[in-house]
C-alpha cells in the first residue's frame, strides 16, 4: 500500500494551498499566549462551520448526536444516501477525530465537515465524527476518555440513532494529526475492553502527531505548517503538569523509553499510516510503523513523498482524492478478512 511517486526538492503546490496553509499558521500563532493559554474569541471567530443537514448533501446526511452534556461531548453522524438494502450491505463504522493539535478545530469544522462527507460517500461508510474536548483547558487524558467514551456510548445507543444497517462489529478509528494520535490511545485502549456489539478491527493513522525528547531530521527541515516550536508549544498545553510530563510521555513517544507494550494486546487492529515526505513529523510516523510491526501488529505504510501535513484536508490536490481511495481500499479489505 506505499504510493510511489519521486520526492521533490520542495513540495509543488498549488497557491490556493499555500495561502491556507499560511493563514493557519498565522492563526495558530496569533492565538497562543505568553501564558499557556490560547484565544478561544479569535479562533472561534476564524473556525468557520458547518450546521448538521437532514437533507442529503452530495450524498450524504449529517445529524449531531449528543454523548454527555455535562462536559458538552457529542459527534456529528454522517450517513451515506440512498441507503441499500440492510440484509445485502452492512455498512463499516468510522469512529473519526479531527486534527488541530489538541488545542483548535472542532467536528463541525468546515474543513472536516467536509473530509468526513467525503469519507462516508467514497469508503460507502457510516462516519462518527467526535468533538472532543481541548486543551489546554482539558488536558491529558480528556481526550483519550471522550474518545473511548463515545465507543462504549456507540456500543449501548446503536439502535438510537445509527441506520439498521451499520455494523458495530466492523469499526474502523481514523483521524489526522493529534486525531489519529487519540485514535491510537483510543485503540489501544479499547483492545483491552469488552463491547456489547462494538468491535475495533481497523486503525486509520494520517500523519499522526507523535514525537519525543529526541530532535529528528525531519523536524529540523523547515515544513509548512508544522514547526518545532508549534508543536512544543501545543505538547506543553497538553500534557499534564508534573513528574514525567515530557516529550517522551507515553502519549506523545508511543514508541519511545516510556512506552507501553502493546504485543500481547491480540486484539490491537490492524492499522495503516499515512506519511507525508515533506511533514516534519515523518520520521516519527515512520517509527511508529516499524515499531507496530516489531510489536507484532499487521501495519501498512501509505507514503505520499511530495506532501506536506495536513495534505488531505485540501480537496484540490489530486493526493487528497488518492488518499481516500487508500483509505477505502484498506477498510474493505480488513472487512472482507473479517467476515
Amino acid at each position: 500500500m506505499e504510493v510511489t511517486n519521486k520526492p521533490q526538492k520542495s513540495p509543488s503546490l498549488p497557491w490556493k494551498t499555500r495561502i491556507s496553509l499560511s493563514v493557519l499558521s498565522a492563526v495558530t500563532d496569533a492565538s497562543r499566549r505568553r501564558d499557556g493559554t490560547v484565544n478561544r474569541n479569535l479562533l472561534n471567530f476564524l473556525n468557520f462551520k458547518a450546521h448538521p443537514n437532514p437533507k442529503p448533501i452530495n450524498g450524504v446526511k449529517t445529524s449531531d448526536v449528543t454523548v454527555d452534556p455535562s462536559r458538552n461531548l457529542w459527534f456529528r453522524l454522517f450517513v451515506p444516501t440512498p441507503q441499500p438494502p440492510s440484509s445485502s450491505s452492512l455498512l463499516p463504522v468510522i469512529v473519526f477525530f479531527h486534527g488541530g493539535g489538541f488545542v483548535y478545530l472542532s467536528a463541525d469544522s468546515k474543513a472536516y465537515d467536509a473530509v468526513c462527507r467525503r469519507f462516508a460517500r467514497r469508503v460507502s461508510s457510516v462516519v462518527v465524527s467526535v468533538d472532543y474536548r481541548l486543551a489546554p483547558e482539558h488536558r491529558y487524558p480528556a481526550q483519550y476518555d471522550d474518545g473511548f467514551d463515545a465507543l462504549r456510548f456507540l456500543d449501548e445507543n446503536k439502535d438510537s440513532f445509527l441506520p439498521e444497517n451499520a455494523d458495530l462489529s466492523c469499526c474502523f478509528l481514523a483521524g489526522d494529526s493529534a486525531g489519529a494520535n487519540i485514535a491510537h490511545h483510543v485503540a489501544k485502549r479499547a483492545s483491552e475492553s469488552e463491547f456489547r456489539q462494538l468491535k475495533v478491527i481497523g486503525l486509520v493513522a494520517i500523519q499522526p502527531f507523535f514525537g519525543g525528547e529526541e530532535r529528528t531530521e525531519s523536524e529540523k527541515r523547515r515544513s509548512l505548517l508544522v514547526s518545532m516550536e508549534r508543536t512544543d508549544w501545543m505538547w506543553k498545553a497538553f500534557l499534564p503538569e508534573g513528574e514525567g510530563a515530557d516529550r517522551d510521555h507515553e502519549a506523545i513517544n508511543v514508541s519511545g523509553p516510556r512506552a507501553a507494550d502493546i504485543s500481547g494486546l491480540e486484539k490491537f487492529p490492524a492499522t495503516v499510516v499515512v506519511v507525508g515526505g515533506f511533514d516534519a513529523l515523518q520520521d516519527w510516523q515512520c517509527k511508529y510503523y516499524h515499531w507496530l510491526k516489531s510489536s507484532g501488529k499487521e501495519a501498512y505504510l501509505v507514503e505520499y513523498p511530495n506532501m506536506v501535513h495536513a495534505f488531505y484536508v485540501f480537496p484540490e490536490l489530486p493526493e487528497s482524492g488518492q488518499l481516500i481511495s487508500q483509505v477505502s481500499d484498506f477498510v474493505h479489505k480488513i472487512q472482507d478478512s473479517n467476515k
